[in-house]
């Protein structure tokens, strides 16, 4: 008797730790589909402009956030745009950062970066560009940088 007893009693345990897990693991009862995507990747970088040929030993004047999913923003002053122009020109960004046609700026060295560092459509993403001056990165024809 006490063998049935005692049999039932670690059954009756063995199931209710299956019940427990099913409900309490984090997925584990409604767990999606090998392969199945997200409704978004993430998207998330903090750009920032240094004065000096490189961001590392540079001195930061600013940096902002933008945040492009799942809807734009952070703390970049038009993050629609900025994440727009992204999307059409990752990732490669260089088109971003070259001035406006037409633009006449000095040929004095007065070296200013710019960054994007984060995550874009879930990958890692580092970029730096150097203007020769000030000018150029005033004049920069993209949004991204315009902060």
């Amino acid at each position: 008797m006490r063998s049935i007893a005692r049999g039932l009693g670690l059954g009756s345990a063995a199931m209710a730790l299956t019940a427990f897990t099913a409900l309490a693991w984090p997925g584990a009862a409604d767990a999606a589909p090998a392969g199945t995507a997200s409704l978004y990747a993430p998207s998330a970088l903090v750009l920032s402009v240094t004065a000096g040929e490189d961001a590392d030993a540079g001195t930061v004047l600013r940096a902002v956030t933008l945040v492009c999913a799942p809807t734009p923003g952070g703390t970049h002053p038009d993050p629609a745009a900025a994440c727009a122009e992204l999307r059409a020109n990752s990732p490669e960004l260089d088109a971003l950062a070259t001035p406006a046609p037409g633009t006449a700026c000095t040929r004095e060295w007065n070296p200013m970066t710019v960054t994007a560092d984060g995550v874009w459509e879930g990958r890692r993403m580092s970029y730096a560009y150097t203007f020769g001056n000030p000018c150029g990165l005033d004049h920069a024809t993209g949004a991204l940088f315009g902060f």
